[in-house]
């Protein structure tokens, strides 16, 4: 049963799931910060400053509804979504790039060779 659960766990498949999670958690980390320290400060500054807040967590509504939180997390989601987008456009491109170079075939001392060889099988 050990040697089982090691093959499983040496898995391509459970090793590459693992580094997308860490990778996954710390690219949340990065949009987080994006969030509470570029598009926080340049474009919610003057509602935050009408509202009389300093985070966008603090809108409450009746002083118990936090949907600020609620939008930050919107906010969060739509930033991620639009950089994956970018992510996977951006690597499609390069797969139709890769899929439309033509097929040169052989380098020409192989063509070549092959060329003799025939000649040869001929004689």
């Amino acid at each position: 049963m050990l040697k089982e659960f090691k093959a499983f766990a040496m898995r391509g498949n459970v090793i590459d799931l693992a580094v997308g999670v860490i990778i996954g958690a710390a690219f949340g980390k990065i949009i987080n910060s994006f969030i509470d320290h570029v598009i926080t400060p340049l474009l919610l500054k003057p509602a935050l400053e009408a509202a009389q807040l300093t985070k966008l967590e603090d809108l409450t509504m009746l002083g118990t509804v936090k949907y600020g939180s609620f939008l930050s997390a919107v906010i969060n989601f739509i930033i991620v979504a639009f950089v994956l987008f970018l992510i996977v456009k951006g690597v499609n491109a390069v797969k139709r790039k890769e899929a439309a170079k033509p097929d040169v075939g052989p380098p020409a001392d192989i063509q070549l060779l092959t060329e003799i060889r025939d000649l040869l099988k001929v004689k």
